[in-house]
């Protein structure tokens, strides 16, 4: 994808740099910080998703002719300013919690050093892309480890956004999803695809056993059969006659399931069908997936619940200036303080402490002279790691962040990071983050 994301912003951030240039501040050395306040539906952990599509998308931060004639049309900025977009590429750096890492209150998740102009232009692309996919992760995440080590399919597509579905897609698969529905994220992003047939294929057929008959002679008898359009029992007793007992596995979409998957569990036993697997949709979180773990499910089918994010659709970030130069060239540390939505200013660095046993206890974030320097007289605990790591140097997008090696790397990178968390992180109910944030 060429398409330029230069316009994927707020009419302030233009009007801000076109000020700023006007005033002779706007190439002020600046940092700017993403992060959240707090953990929206009191979640335990947040899970870091959209860093590789982000970087992606400053690539392709350009104001082309297109979007610059819409610029002039409209008279949004100056002549000036519009001079000086056309010249636009990002030239700062920018580090991060690499993504799939898990995050809390306070983190800095994107640290942006550059000139002022530049970074506030990347506000609103950063919080609309890291926002939307940390909220799908981290409801994926939950839902992952609900499920006991079985697999989950996403399939969300037709609950969302036909772009939304694709981001969507890759972020439940980077928090622990097995597969998605959707093709274009099987395309961009190389995760494994899945489905056979909805309702209409039975319901198109004369007959629930000509509809079958059709599907295995066209997939084989490894396919998954759609049980419940009519009566389960008999829709299971029908797939059995037509797929034998070497059928794949049948899928339920309603019903009580934890009884239904009982008696279709038995029903396929009874038959013969001993290595015939089930699967389970039907409106299923995190929640209906704990309460199935236990049972005779092989596997989960998830769809609206993990693209809105189970009920928490953004995660609350916000992007501030934590620090700048002044006229004489030195760093001065800047903090909002209106009411509930302060923030910390200055330079930081992030270290997380774990205890003997290997598990992390606090996220502690260090004030001093940022991610790529040593904090100012600390003395830190015995065993602790850096959190932080470099994502763009120079205006150079360091590549082993994005594409499909980038999201394998994430997927494994949190599978490694929520195994290091207390066990409370992994309770489903509302409550404290897992560790606390601790400022130094």
């Amino acid at each position: 994808m060429h398409t330029s994301t230069a316009l994927l912003t707020d009419h302030y951030e233009l009007t801000m740099v076109d000020a700023a240039l006007q005033a002779g501040t706007a190439q002020r050395g600046s940092v700017f910080e993403l992060f959240a306040r707090r953990l929206s539906g009191a979640r335990r952990y947040g899970v870091v998703a959209g860093t590789g599509r982000l970087l992606d998308a400053i690539e392709r931060f350009r104001f082309t002719d297109a979007e610059l004639e819409f610029l002039r049309e409209h008279r949004i900025v100056s002549g000036a300013a519009l001079d000086w977009l056309a010249d636009f590429r990002f030239s700062g750096d920018i580090w991060g919690y690499p993504e799939g890492e898990v995050f809390f209150p306070g983190s800095p998740l994107i640290i942006v050093e550059s000139s002022f102009a530049e970074g506030v232009l990347l506000e609103t692309l950063a919080l609309s892309i890291l926002n939307a996919d940390s909220a799908v992760a981290t409801a994926a995440s939950r839902m992952s480890h609900a499920a006991a080590g079985k697999p989950l399919a996403e399939m969300g597509s037709r609950r969302t956004g036909e772009y939304s579905a694709v981001a969507a897609a890759r972020s439940a698969y980077l928090a622990g999803f097995s597969a998605t529905s959707n093709l274009e994220a099987g395309r961009r992003y190389g995760i494994p695809t899945m489905g056979t047939a909805a309702h209409s294929f039975t319901l198109l057929h004369d007959s629930e056993r000509q509809a079958f008959e059709a599907q295995v002679a066209a997939l084989g008898t490894d396919t998954t059969l759609l049980v419940d359009t009519y009566d389960i029992e008999q829709g299971v007793r029908t797939a059995v006659e037509v797929a034998g007992t070497g059928l794949g596995a049948v899928r339920i979409d309603s019903g009580d399931l934890p009884v239904v998957v009982a008696q279709v569990r038995r029903l396929l036993d009874e038959l013969g069908a001993t290595r015939t697997r089930i699967t389970v949709t039907n409106d299923l979180d995190e929640h209906t997936v704990a309460a199935l773990a236990a049972s005779p499910v092989d596997s989960f089918g998830v769809g609206t619940s993990v693209v809105i994010g189970s009920g928490t659709p953004t995660m609350g970030m916000v992007y501030k200036l934590v620090a700048h130069e002044n006229e004489s060239g030195e760093w001065i540390s800047v903090a909002k303080k209106s009411a509930e939505k302060a923030s910390v200013g200055g330079r930081k660095s992030v270290r997380r402490s774990y205890n003997a046993r290997g598990t992390a206890t606090a996220e502690l974030i260090l004030l001093g002279d940022g991610p790529s320097g040593e904090p100012e007289g600390e003395d830190l605990p015995g065993v602790s790691r850096e959190v932080l790591a470099p994502l763009v140097q120079a205006g150079e997008i360091l590549p082993e962040h994005t594409g499909a090696a980038g999201l394998a790397a994430a997927r494994e990178r949190h599978r490694t990071r929520v195994a290091e968390l207390p066990p409370v992180a992994l309770s489903l109910t509302r409550g404290d983050p897992a560790i606390p944030t601790e400022y130094r």
